[in-house]
């Protein structure tokens, strides 16, 4: 059970009561149904890089559907971005979507025929090229259960209002947001690596914002390919930082007493999951100076 209190290195303080977000009031820029996508949080998001006038650099060490990168490029919050993913299937989409292949992706979505027959033909092709890998992996994050890759997940069947594997495509919608995204690729820089690596390597710049969404400790098995982290590791590395950085976790006890034992400042912040059911998240970051 968690303590419904904030606390700010284990001391008790007023909580501060915030609605819930509406997610459909937040333009919508990834191309990812991307579950623990982070939509709901980019107001919040807002207010934290508008610390500064405009964020020399953003770090989104664990990059998944993108939300907050796309965000800062589009709406001129940060002038550099750098987005990183360890996931070769998202990775590969990013990679084929920040660069010329752009097109070729988002003509290939918006012609294709979306029939079973289809799928299997793209799902079981050998010797696929990156672009093949990005187009297979907006595929199943669209007629895969909840959008997830990982092992053990499957097609849609019946899907909303019985539209089956249609339930979350729309090749047009998906179109426009990859070829939108050719316009501000040229503040993004996207890495296939470790997060880890990435953080270590930014250590010690105090222009840098991290923006930092890890997978979360309880769902993350089920949600994502790469779901075993050292958050231990993660949240004293993240103390270490001499820029600004902003840690999103489920609310956990394990979570509050990481972010206790390392001195970090939290609070609690109010969403609804997918499955309208609400819960806290913790925002950690290195002050709340822009909080409101």
């Amino acid at each position: 059970m968690t303590n419904p209190q904030l606390t700010i290195f284990g001391l008790p303080c007023p909580t501060d009561k915030k609605s819930v977000v509406n997610v459909s009031s937040v333009p919508q820029r990834s191309p990812f149904r991307y579950p623990g996508g982070k939509t709901w949080l980019i107001p919040t998001v807002r207010n934290w890089l508008k610390q500064k006038a405009k964020a020399s650099l953003l770090i989104e060490p664990f990059a998944g559907g993108g939300i907050v990168s796309l965000t800062a490029a589009f709406e001129k919050l940060a002038e550099h971005i750098i987005m990183v993913e360890m996931d070769k299937e998202i990775a590969a989409v990013w990679e084929v979507i920040l660069t010329d292949k752009n097109k070729w992706l988002a003509d290939k979505i918006y012609s294709f025929q979306l029939t079973h027959e289809h799928v299997n033909e793209e799902l079981d092709k050998p010797d696929k090229l990156l672009q093949d890998i990005a187009f297979c992996a907006v595929l199943k994050n669209r007629i895969f259960h909840g959008g997830i890759l990982a092992k053990g997940s499957g097609m849609i069947k019946n899907g909303e209002n019985g539209k089956g594997l249609a339930s979350r495509w729309y090749p047009k919608t998906l179109h426009d947001r990859i070829r939108a995204i050719e316009f501000v690729n040229n503040r993004i820089e996207f890495i296939s690596g470790d997060a880890f690596e990435i953080i270590a390597q930014n250590i010690n710049n105090k222009d840098a914002f991290f923006f930092i969404d890890p997978p979360y400790t309880v769902a993350g098995k089920r949600l994502y390919t790469h779901y075993e982290l050292d958050h231990e590791k993660l949240l004293w590395l993240t103390a270490q930082l001499k820029g600004k950085f902003m840690l999103t976790y489920d609310d956990t006890t394990e979570i509050r007493l990481l972010a206790d034992k390392n001195r970090l400042q939290y609070k609690t912040l109010p969403m609804k999951t997918t499955h309208h059911v609400e819960k806290n998240e913790i925002i950690i970051s290195d002050n709340f100076s822009w909080w409101k």
